[in-house]
């Protein structure tokens, strides 16, 4: 008999499975709630790590795995550590982290090119316009419910819907994300050739994390195209300053705990939270002033911070949860969609592998085994990420900032430490 998979939501993860799903042969459908594939071009760069490399190109069929490899951009060979003074900490060179297979190395790429990228290829499978609203059991069916009145028939369902899952909801109501009281604000910067002439190659050339005495920090990276990727989606119309399928820019985020900030900014424009930055950065190397002053207002917003936690083993059944809809994280390690994509390969390893034994509940209930130890492992890494990135202790700070200068003096040291940086 063949199973029926109903996969809730077209993010990074649930796509990435389908095509897998597909590619297998199995029985799959996808399930989005946005009306069309273009009404998702929104969001920031987001960087694939191996272990997200890895799962694309395990799951996508070769066609879509080259244009994924088109579409990436490229972030220079160093990741720096930097003071508000623009002074090198620690700089980790490219050999530490670079691999001559694209299958293992890491990729800087637009998330809206990502999810056009993934989009394709899935006629019969993806079905836009798909809002859940619930689901109920009919035996060992489960009947999958939209805001049309439309239903869908499933054996197996996975709530890949994100960090507000409504299949989470219904299915462990007792799994929450809590908000960390951390907020970012987080622009655009294009990068072109007069802007290569006013910041720093630091800026340009690679990303960047600042860390500041006390209270706050600031991330960069730059993204940049050569101009010949698109989405390749005659729909798709929009600023590409703004919505970013063929443009360079610098991806900044400021982040502070929300006691740094004033009251009612949840309400402010792009150009009031870029004139607040500017203010909460005033002291800093003048790089940075010139990086947010120079973003445009539109590509400026406020960004709450929230994590899940932890929950306790469930009883494995026909519905199962995937990325952020079990294990969404804070984004200060950007390794999200990386354990989505984790969490996509591994399901669907388990579930081709079931095909030939027909126990499906035990695949499920082995990767759920897996995906609850790295998917809040990875949880816990990134919320102490958060905490160490806006805390107010001048102690630790002044000692992360001499351990960076430790090891940046002594390379054997720093190769050891860092030459798994981004895997995790």
């Amino acid at each position: 008999m063949t199973t029926r998979i109903a996969i809730i939501g077209g993010g990074t993860g649930g796509l990435c499975l389908a095509h897998g799903l597909r590619k297998a042969g199995a029985d799959v459908s996808v399930h989005e709630r946005s009306r069309t594939r273009t009404e998702r071009l929104q969001g920031y760069r987001v960087h694939i790590n191996p272990q997200g490399s890895a799962a694309l190109h395990e799951c996508l069929p070769p066609e879509l795995w080259e244009r994924f490899l088109a579409t990436t951009g490229t972030t220079g060979g160093e990741f720096s550590f930097v003071t508000e003074r623009l002074k090198d900490l620690m700089v980790i060179d490219s050999e530490l982290t670079w691999s001559p297979d694209p299958a293992s190395n890491h990729h800087s790429v637009s998330r809206i090119s990502l999810h056009q990228v993934l989009s394709d290829g899935l006629d019969g499978v993806l079905h836009h316009g798909k809002e859940f609203v619930g689901y109920r059991r009919e035996g060992e069916v489960v009947v999958c419910e939209f805001a049309d009145g439309s239903t869908v028939e499933a054996d197996l369902v996975i709530g890949a819907d994100g960090a507000n899952s409504r299949v989470r909801k219904q299915f462990l109501p007792e799994a929450e994300r809590i908000d960390t009281g951390i907020v970012a604000i987080a622009g655009k910067h294009p990068l072109t050739a007069e802007t290569r002439e006013r910041l720093p190659v630091r800026l340009t050339d690679g990303p960047s994390l600042v860390m500041p005495r006390t209270g706050a920090g600031l991330f960069s990276a730059p993204h940049e195209l050569d101009g010949t990727a698109s989405v390749n989606d005659e729909t798709a119309s929009y600023d590409p300053v703004l919505f970013d399928n063929t443009s360079s820019y610098i991806m900044w985020a400021f982040a502070a705990d929300n006691r740094r900030y004033p009251d009612g900014m949840s309400s402010w424009d792009g150009e009031a939270l870029r004139a607040l930055v500017l203010d909460l950065i005033d002291g800093w190397d003048p790089a940075f002033k010139e990086l947010v002053a120079g973003s445009p207002a539109g590509s400026v917003s406020r960004l709450p911070v929230f994590t899940s936690k932890p929950v306790a083993p469930w009883p494995t059944s026909n519905i199962t949860l995937l990325g952020d809809a079990i294990h969404s994280m804070t984004p200060f390690r950007g390794i999200g969609a990386n354990t989505a994509l984790r969490d996509a390969r591994l399901l669907c390893r388990n579930l081709v592998a079931a095909r030939e034994t027909g126990d499906v509940r035990t695949a499920v209930a082995d990767y759920e085994r897996q995906m609850r130890d790295y998917g809040f492992a990875a949880v816990r890494d990134s919320e102490r990420s958060a905490r160490q990135f806006v805390s107010e202790n001048r102690v630790s700070r002044a000692m992360a900032r001499g351990m960076f200068r430790f090891f940046q003096a002594i390379p054997p040291l720093k190769r050891k430490a860092f030459s798994d940086q981004g895997t995790s």
